[in-house]
């Protein structure tokens, strides 16, 4: 009878071990880098917008003694539009608009902006340039924040050449933001992003405060519907 020393033995058990160990499968796939205009759409809710059949609020511009509103209510899938503006009811759809519907458009795309802006980074994605700086001075609070410029381009839209910068923290939720005009140095208009709520899987912002008491853009009725 021959005998094996036990060195052999052994190696001969981790080679059987090592032949008959399945291979792992390469199912792992590189995880998409996202933008950082789409870092924040996705954190306020993006990925939950083809889910909302519609979506209703008041635009309010509350300045000292001063108010402004209209509302709308928007079914995003078919464009159709209901439009509330010093006691006018106006219904009409985006894809076919006239001179009338056309003018109230404009307004709608000015309020939807301030309620939507984090989506518009994504549905204007081909229509502006962006910068990116990780630390800069928030202009009301006056805290260290992440800054996004987006600027769009001169021809075609409701705001060609204008520029928003946009601040936030490392949550990409929006606490301020500035809108120059035509992309100049001054600031247009400068307000906070606050008093947030989750609708139908979207965080939206009811409050927008300059730093100067006394003006608010805000909110009110806003409510989402989903399916």
């Amino acid at each position: 009878m021959k005998y094996f020393p036990l060195t052999l033995l052994y190696c001969l058990f981790l080679l059987a071990a090592c032949k008959t160990e399945p291979k792992a499968k390469e199912t792992e796939q590189t995880p998409e880098v996202l933008s950082i205009p789409e870092k924040i759409a996705q954190v306020h809710g993006y990925e939950n917008w083809k889910s909302v059949k519609e979506i209703q609020f008041t635009f309010n511009v509350d300045r000292d003694s001063t108010h402004f509103e209209r509302s709308w209510t928007w079914k995003p899938k078919t464009n159709d539009i209901i439009s509330i503006s010093n006691g006018d009811t106006l219904v009409y759809n985006r894809k076919s608009m006239d001179s009338i519907t056309l003018k109230r458009n404009g307004g709608f795309i000015n309020d939807r902006f301030w309620v939507l802006a984090p989506f518009n980074l994504i549905w204007d994605a081909n229509n502006y340039s962006f910068e990116h700086s990780p630390e800069e001075i928030a202009p009301i609070s006056e805290q260290k924040m992440q800054k996004l410029t987006i600027v769009y381009g001169n021809e075609g839209g409701y705001t060609p050449g204008d520029a928003y910068d946009f601040y936030f923290q490392d949550d990409y939720i929006l606490k301020e933001w500035v809108f120059r005009k035509s992309n100049q140095e001054e600031p247009s208009t400068t307000t906070t992003w606050e008093d947030y709520v989750t609708m139908g899987g979207l965080l939206l912002a009811q409050d927008h405060r300059t730093k100067e008491p006394g003006f608010s853009l805000n909110f009110t009725g806003l409510s989402v519907t989903a399916e």
